[in-house]
């Protein structure tokens, strides 16, 4: 793998800086070591103990960031980036160390989220205000996850109840762009010895908007537009019940539902066409079951059952897209000392009602893992099979290895493999073709991290080649004149990302930097909406009772288009926060992003929002 040279010069003087930035900006701080994570295996580890690239978010750093959807929670994460067709409720894309949206494997409570006309998960969809806790994983993670997590892994959590009394919470906020939420749950433990524990949550948001096309990103060759506020409404609920039926078995049972809607302008061809109010209707349920069985001090089970349902509409224009998702998965792990075993099977089954289209398929598949913990080495290795009832056959797997050098720096290394199957649109509709082939991906990788105390600096190297990539190309083997899906792209995402965290008094600094280069390897040019170097960095304090917060973000240039013509800005965002108890059990928030203004798109002719106020008041009894 070769990195730029002048990228790795470059990247001294920000690793510099993001250890003593003034003004320095994240959401979250440093997680501890100790925190356990399930996302690199699918199995609980210390956090100290992983291979994998991982960030964590917990409930406080998804406040504190004032997000309104989950994207723009980890766009603040190093390795991050999106981009969206406008305001919250428009389509929205994330990009893992540059990789398309659609090669980001989305779990939410363990269940899978995709959708099998557009690809990828709907990020528009989640309910960020039901969700506590978020693992990211960089690199792909195909030999434990299977089809589409050739960028990366991203596992959402709901609230779990915690031992003691119930505890519930209200929640009101009013913001910009007459914007408002209402929120309220209760979580807990209950029954004999608290072998029962609960959560509940509902949440109402509405925003008026703002305009996402304005006169003045207007070109000469563009259409007319729609001068309306583009806003949009969200109705949210989740329920988790969790039942310790004895020492060594236990029932989960997850429950989520979401539903959004939202305006989006469409283009019109002449001053003289009618004005119509675009909308999407978008509704998200998921649900899950899981048994987990510790019948030995060595042995251990997992059988998880799931479903989720996806559903894309538009109207006045009429589209609609549901894509249904059903999982089972068997997980065993045997532990003899410093050495853990796994072997999973796990089968999928997807379908899609789309137009003219109402097809389904399944994959069934068989995991084996070695992982090794011992001194200063750390050992993983994955190999997975999965087999389509489509395509056939399907193998990966991955090898990672970490070494302490000290108790202060640890080296790892890495390589593996990835997949993602064609989606049934992909394959079925009028632009299909039935002999499609899945895209694959080869990676490697390489870091290195150092901490004492609260301090940590880590760098990480990264490439990865996909090949088979489909798109959409020319008339051909499909019924569509118009063009068709096809399997000739190659692509390549490398980079370097620098993080670093570090405490000056009570003044918890953090920031990272990414160098990258996505490109497409056939015309060597930038991949589109994506940019070659972007950082945040943060702090936060405590001064009088009060949590003191602001946060920067930077991205460069990029371009809107595979031709590289249509040229989108960089941009510069500065975010301040704060909060402070202000009665017993009531806590002040307050927020105020992009706090000077900056006018930037993320996708060309669409706005973002420009200086926004946020103020909340939230309930919660200790």
């Amino acid at each position: 793998m070769k990195i730029p040279t002048s990228h790795v010069r470059l990247a001294a003087l920000p690793l510099a800086l993001s250890v003593c930035w003034p003004l320095a900006a994240s959401a979250q701080g440093a997680p501890a070591l100790q925190d356990t994570v399930v996302t690199a295996t699918r199995s609980a580890q210390p956090l100290a103990d992983l291979v994998g690239d991982v960030s964590i978010l917990d409930r406080t750093a998804i406040e504190r960031s004032g997000a309104t959807g989950v994207a723009d929670v980890l766009a603040r994460l190093p390795g991050v980036q999106i981009a969206r067709n406008g305001g919250q409720g428009t389509n929205t894309s994330v990009f893992v160390r540059g990789a398309e949206s659609r090669y980001t494997a989305v779990y939410l409570d363990g269940v899978r989220l995709d959708s099998q006309s557009t690809g990828g998960v709907q990020w528009e969809q989640i309910p960020l205000s039901q969700i506590d806790r978020i693992e990211v994983l960089r690199g792909p993670a195909a030999a434990v996850y299977g089809s589409d997590a050739v960028g990366g892994v991203i596992q959402l959590f709901t609230r779990k109840g915690e031992a003691g009394k119930p505890a519930p919470y209200v929640g009101v906020g009013a913001g910009s762009h007459r914007t408002w939420q209402l929120e309220a749950g209760i979580s807990g433990r209950t029954g004999t010895d608290s072998a029962i524990d609960y959560s509940l949550g509902v949440s109402k948001e509405r925003s008026d908007g703002f305009n996402v096309q304005p006169q003045n990103l207007r070109r000469a060759t563009d259409g007319v537009r729609n001068p309306d506020d583009d806003g949009y409404a969200r109705l949210s609920g989740n329920a988790r019940v969790g039942l310790q039926i004895n020492k060594a078995h236990r029932l989960d049972a997850t429950l989520l539902a979401s539903q959004l809607e939202s305006q989006y302008d469409n283009f019109m061809t002449s001053a003289s066409a009618p004005r119509v109010d675009d909308r999407n209707h978008n509704r998200l349920r998921t649900a899950g079951l899981t048994w987990a069985g510790q019948w030995t001090e060595a042995y251990s089970t997992r059988v998880q059952v799931t479903d989720s349902h996806s559903r894309y509409a538009t109207t006045p224009s009429y589209y609609r897209a549901e894509t249904d998702l059903r999982g089972y998965l068997w997980q065993n792990e045997y532990r003899i000392g410093a050495h853990l075993l796994s072997a999973t099977l796990e089968r999928r089954e997807d379908a899609l009602v789309n137009g003219g289209i109402d097809r389904d398929r399944s994959q069934n598949a068989l995991a084996l893992g070695y992982g090794l913990n011992s001194g200063p080495h750390a050992l993983q290795l994955n190999l997975r099979r999965d087999d389509d009832s489509e395509f056939g056959g399907h193998t990966n797997g991955s090898a990672a290895y970490g070494y302490a050098i000290t108790p202060a720096w640890r080296a790892t290394v890495s390589a593996g493999t990835s997949f993602r199957a064609p989606t049934l649109y992909q394959r079925f509709s009028e632009y299909g073709v039935g002999s499609l082939e899945p895209e694959e991906g080869r990676n490697l990788e390489a870091g290195l991290r150092w901490t004492q105390g609260a301090t940590s600096a880590g760098v990480v190297v990264y490439r990865n080649r996909v090949r088979n990539m489909i798109v959409f190309g020319g008339a051909g083997a499909c019924a569509s004149t118009f063009g068709c899906y096809e399997n000739v792209g190659r692509a390549q995402y490398e980079g370097v990302t620098l993080s670093a965290s570090h405490a000056v008094g009570n003044v918890q600094l953090r920031g990272s930097v990414d160098f990258q280069d996505p490109k497409d390897r056939i015309t060597d040019r930038q991949l589109a909406r994506r940019a070659k170097r972007y950082a945040s960095f943060g702090a936060d304090t405590q001064v009088a009772g009060w949590t003191l917060g602001a946060e920067l973000q930077a991205t460069g240039q990029r371009y809107d288009n595979a031709a590289n013509t249509n040229v989108l800005g960089g941009y510069t965002l500065v975010n301040l926060y704060t909060s402070t108890q202000i009665a017993r059990d009531f806590t002040l928030t307050a927020r105020v992003d992009n706090l000077t203004d900056k006018q930037y798109e993320t996708a060309r002719l669409y706005a973002n929002a420009g200086r926004a106020l946020w103020v909340g008041l939230k309930w919660a009894p200790n």
